[in-house]
């Protein structure tokens, strides 16, 4: 059974359609309207594995918040679909990433519990504006969107890092090695992997 997704979510702020395919091979075509946010969804799909297409327009002339938002959030609740009852995948998978000097470590669960921690940003980069539209405080607002929509654990830890561009990719490129392993089918695992019998 494909584990595919195609959402298409409209607002008066944002209109986004996104489609998916868990078992590909990281073939992308972005364009969110935020060209940072491009870039980091791009990085996600490619280094994923996930096939990933995302068209999104929004009210980006106010502020890039509300499109990568819902760009969020469509993701989340496409890999939720994607996954459906999770039979036979790893659920469990971490990966910790370098960039130059940032380093980050994510660690997942496709838990059906959502629940994210984001920790080690170092002061001030919140505040930092990446790529001229992308602020820094939308990197944990990303995260906690997807781990809330996809219904999944995320524990998102910056180990080092300077350099604003370079943290926030290390954080989607952990985040997307984590995800390869943990969506990835297991050949030892017969059934849902959970003791309860459901995810």
């Amino acid at each position: 059974m494909a584990r595919t997704a195609t959402i298409v979510r409209e607002t008066s702020e944002s209109k986004v359609k996104l489609s998916l395919n868990l078992d590909g091979t990281g073939k992308t075509d972005i364009d969110t309207s935020v060209p940072f946010y491009n870039h980091m969804m791009t990085a996600l799909g490619k280094h994923s594995l996930i096939d990933l297409k995302i068209k999104a327009t929004g009210d980006t002339d106010i502020d890039a918040h509300h499109t990568v938002e819902d760009i969020a959030i469509v993701f989340g609740e496409a890999l939720k679909q994607a996954l459906g009852d999770k039979r036979g995948i790893r659920r469990f998978a971490d990966a910790t990433v370098p960039l130059d000097e940032a380093l980050a470590k994510a660690v997942v669960d496709i838990s059906g519990r959502p629940y994210c921690v984001c920790t080690g940003e170092p002061e001030g980069f919140e505040y930092c504006m990446i790529g001229g539209h992308f602020t820094g405080s939308l990197v944990r607002h990303v995260m906690e969107s997807i781990a809330m929509h996809a219904g999944i654990c995320l524990h998102l830890h910056v180990i080092s890092g300077r350099d604003p561009h370079h943290i926030a990719e290390a954080e989607f490129k952990a985040l997307a090695r984590a995800l390869r392993f943990a969506i990835e089918p297991d050949p030892r695992v017969d059934g849902i992997p959970s003791t309860k019998g459901a995810l």
